[in-house]
């Protein structure tokens, strides 16, 4: 798969991203980039969290 090298570099994953920051932005990868899938323990923490009732 090709990489979208201008992306990248203009889009850094933060040092120590939250889950947060982590799904928002291996989702805004995938819309600009196909150059890996979204990793799978982080697709299944984003099944988990959305499983998980909100305690408000």
């Amino acid at each position: 798969m090709k990489i979208n090298r201008e992306w990248h570099l203009e889009n850094k994953m933060p040092k120590k991203p939250t889950f947060e920051q982590r799904v928002a932005w291996h989702l805004e990868h995938e819309k600009n980039c196909k150059c890996r899938p979204i990793p799978e323990k982080l697709l299944e923490e984003m099944a988990n969290k959305k499983a998980k009732p909100n305690n408000d």
